[in-house]
């Protein structure tokens, strides 16, 4: 494992760094142009809409999946009838492939013949749910599938955590007479502390390579109204034939990754060497 740490995963990343600098396209070389290629990234529109799409998608996933996903989850925990069959339900989505959940949410949002036609045929002639067409809304219609997968596995998780907290705290909270949500907010939470972090770990993750969704969705439009750096990267290797400009924004990607990790790696482990 470490040699494979090392030798694929190191070397593979200081490789892509080192040739995001060259003129490279069809096949790597080492012809070095300095900054030209992330100049070229920056100043092109598709680049910056792509980013900012996933600003919007990385910060509603994040919220929403970790409230959605705790709200279950505490519902779960209250040892309702048919947990199981609630918690497998919920969980299904999760077991799908991205590319069907796009398909699948594609033909749901489609207003010719899902949610849109379904409520006009009830007689709402005026209602209109097109977020697919939209290019002001086309990410939150991305979001929403998004979110419809992940939040199962999220709850799982969460509904771990909330099982390993001791059952005297909850006995403790009702003797005292703290009204349950209080003792969520202030007892529960704050001692699920790794579980929110083990989630946050997930979730980040999947929200900077997110590209099945919006592949089978949209394909990145209208127009390029729902682009996100992932998808950038593969058209312009594999289609555009320009390794060297997928090599700089690739390199951005991992940047990115970078400066929410370091942070949150110091703050975890650095402090509590110190104390």
């Amino acid at each position: 494992m470490i040699m494979t740490a090392v030798f694929v995963f190191i070397g593979c990343t200081v490789w892509t760094i080192v040739h995001s600098f060259t003129k490279s396209r069809l096949l790597p070389k080492l012809d070095f142009v300095g900054l030209d290629q992330y100049e070229r990234l920056w100043g092109t529109r598709r680049w910056l809409v792509s980013i900012e799409n996933l600003a919007i998608y990385g910060i509603c996933s994040l919220v929403l999946s970790l409230v959605i996903g705790f709200t279950l989850a505490a519902l779960l925990d209250r040892k309702i009838r048919f947990e199981n069959t609630f918690r497998t339900i919920l969980l299904y989505p999760f077991a799908l492939s991205f590319i069907v959940t796009g398909l699948v949410w594609q033909w749901i949002l489609n207003p010719d013949f899902g949610i849109q036609s379904v409520v006009r045929g009830w007689g709402w002639e005026s209602f209109t749910f097109d977020p697919l067409y939209n290019p002001d809304i086309v990410i939150f219609g991305i979001l929403i599938a998004g979110i419809w997968q992940g939040s199962g596995f999220i709850m799982v998780v969460m509904l771990a955590g909330l099982r390993g907290i001791d059952e005297e705290i909850w006995k403790a909270a009702r003797v005292d007479g703290i009204p349950t949500w209080k003792t969520y907010i202030f007892v529960v939470i704050p001692m699920m502390r790794p579980v929110f972090v083990t989630a946050l770990v997930l979730i980040t993750s999947g929200i900077v390579k997110v590209y099945d969704l919006v592949v089978a969705q949209t394909s990145g439009g209208p127009g390029i109204a729902s682009e996100v750096p992932a998808k950038y990267v593969y058209d312009k290797m594999f289609q555009a034939q320009n390794l060297g400009q997928g090599f700089a924004a690739s390199t951005m990607m991992l940047l990115s990754v970078v400066i929410i990790l370091i942070p949150w790696a110091y703050l975890e482990f650095g402090g509590k060497k110190r104390g």
